[in-house]
Formats: structure tokens, sequence, C-alpha cells
């Protein structure tokens, strides 16, 4: 994609012990040459509106984050957001169906960090070209009607798509930091708040109380300058369990003292699956049966429960990135295939309404 807003050098000369600095267009800039139409301002105003329904049991179908681990094909992401917008439509009665849209990944060491920052995926980092294909990516999908998720890992970042999202996760390693915390307390959607890699859910649990409320901190505006910024505090926060180094953390018994947990510390019980990462064993395929594990769970009563994270692309698997690659698998965690994500969903959606109809 040409863009005509690219990042400027502010020097050319740097000595090798100093970083390099080249300078990024500003959110707002980004925004007003990408901008929402009032019609998909106002879509997104009512999904944000969904999920929070649901957060708060006013509504009661299930909230389902479902795509692949991380996006880097634009052509094959909105082929599987096509397919998810047709179910989305279907199954709208027993589930909401978000767009799971990340554009930033997490590395523990080095590795791809994700289609802002390497949109071309040969190392040339051009963050500039990933914020508009990222942004203009996700413009598309709210096009086909669908609610849009993402991980907001690094902050800065957060203002270039912040009007675009539905639901916001903040990862396992970074809900512990400061900094996301203020940066949750001043989102305008709901937030899903990862149990801590140890598996233990003390962490998010401190991330909620905090992002609940107001902060000020420092940050950067729409413009781009330094600015103190002044948040209101998010009520609409919730844990999401995705297991840990000692294993999955979603069956009965673990769910059961995280509601006692969350309930001592007066937090909404109010519970989201990662049904990948340790909770599968890291097996893309192990994914359906711990759906359908939380799903028995919720069926059989447990509200608290509401909804499930899916990791899920056109084929199921994962690759690595070269020279060639295969059209629809994942580069990063392997990921259920498209047809085996909808058989899943589809039986759910069967179970849920044969409850309803009792």
């Amino acid at each position: 994609m040409n863009s005509s807003v690219s990042a400027l050098p502010l020097s050319t000369l740097s000595p090798a012990n100093e970083a390099l600095t080249l300078r990024l267009p500003s959110a707002l800039q980004l925004k007003q040459q990408l901008p929402l139409t009032p019609a998909l301002a106002q879509q997104v105003h009512a999904h944000r509106a969904a999920v929070r329904a649901i957060l708060n049991g006013e509504d009661s179908r299930l909230l389902v984050i479902v795509g692949p681990c991380s996006i880097h094909d634009p052509q094959s992401a909105l082929e599987y957001a096509g397919n998810l917008a047709r179910l989305a439509s279907e199954v709208s009665d027993q589930m909401l169906l978000v767009m799971r849209a990340y554009v930033e990944k997490p590395r523990t060491t080095v590795g791809w960090k994700g289609l802002a920052y390497d949109p071309h995926l040969d190392g040339s980092d051009d963050m500039a070209g990933g914020l508009t294909l990222s942004r203009d990516l996700m413009r598309q999908m709210l096009q086909l009607g669908l609610p849009v998720a993402t991980e907001l890992l690094q902050p800065m970042a957060a203002g270039y798509f912040d009007d675009l999202l539905s639901w916001v996760a903040i990862g396992a390693r970074t809900t512990e930091s400061q900094i996301h915390r203020e940066m949750a307390s001043g989102l305008g959607m709901p937030v899903g708040f990862k149990n801590g890699t140890d598996g233990g859910v003390g962490v998010a649990s401190d991330a909620m109380r905090s992002a609940a409320h107001p902060h000020r901190h420092f940050g950067v505006d729409s413009q781009g300058h330094p600015a103190i910024i002044q948040t209101p505090g998010n009520a609409d926060t919730h844990l999401v369990l995705r297991g840990g180094h000692r294993g999955p953390n979603y069956d009965r018994a673990h769910v059961a003292q995280v509601n006692n947990d969350l309930i001592k510390l007066k937090i909404p019980a109010r519970i989201m699956v990662d049904c990948s990462h340790a909770n599968s064993g890291k097996d893309p395929l192990r994914q359906p049966a711990v759906f359908n594990d939380v799903l028995e769970q919720r069926l059989q009563g447990d509200r608290s429960l509401i909804g499930m994270m899916i990791e899920s692309h056109l084929f199921e698997g994962c690759q690595s990135l070269g020279p060639t690659l295969k059209y629809g698998v994942s580069v990063t965690d392997g990921c259920l295939g498209w047809s085996a994500t909808e058989q899943m969903l589809r039986q759910a959606v069967s179970k849920l309404r044969k409850q309803q109809d009792a």
C-alpha cells in the first residue's frame, strides 16, 4: 500500500552508540488520512455497548474473540474476516463474534513484532507503513460489520487504532505494567487483563483495580506532543484466564477459586477463557476441547464465564517466516483452521439454543 504519510529522519549522522531517530506521523494525522465515517463510528459505539452489556449480565450472549494469532497478510486476514462476518450474522442470537486483529506481537527475546512494526516481513521495520496498513485493514473489517479487537502492546501505538476497537487485551507480560494499567484506565472500550505467565490471577486483579481508578500520567497527545494525560478510570475490565507455567486454569476447580478470589476483592466476577496458550498446552488443535469444557460450565449455570478467545486462521498450524509462505497459515502461534472453528462455533450455538428452548 502506498501512503502519503511516512517516517522522516531527524538526523542522518549518529554516533555508533546512539539510536537513530525517525519521526512518525502523529495519530491525528493518520486518523485524518484514514477517517471513520459517522456510520462506522456509530457502529463501533454500538459494538462497545454490546460488549459492556455482556460483561454486566444485561446480554446473555457469549462473547467470542476469534481470529489469527497475528495478522501478517492483509488478503488472507480479510478473507477470514469475510467468513467470520457471515457466520456472525447467523449466530448473533447466541454469540457476539469479535474479529481478533492483532498487529503487535510480544517477543520473549527477538523476532517479528507484528504488522504494525514490519509490514513487509523483511526486517525493514517500515513502522509508518505498518501503522497505515494496520489502521486501513481494521477499517475494512469494520466495513464488513464486525467488531474489532486487538492487544495493545506499545502504549504509543494505541492512539493510531483506539477509535476502531470494541475490545482490547492486555497481555500476560504487560498486565503488571503500571504504564499499561494507566493506558487502560483511559480507554473507551472494555479491556481484558490476562493472568500472569505463572498462572496466578493476583497481578490481573491488581490491574483491574488500578484501571478502574482515574490517573494522571505522562503520555503523548494526538498531535504527537509530550503531555500530561488525565484518565477517567475504566470500570469495563475483566479477567482473561490463559493458563501458566504450571498448566491450564480453565477447569471448574480453577474457575471456582478465581470466582472466590474476585468476590473477596470486590471485583466483578466476569471471566474470559483463552483457549490457546498454556490452556491448550500450545497445541492449537486442543482449543475445541478447552472451548467445549468452558461451554459446559456455562451451560451448567456458571455465568461468570462471559466468553472465550480462540486463535484461528484460514488453515491450521503455523509456519516460519521465509521467502515463500503458505496462504492463510499463521507465522506466529499455531492456529485452528477455519473449517474446524466454524464447526465448533455452530455446534456451540446449537447447544445454547437447545438450552434456551428447554
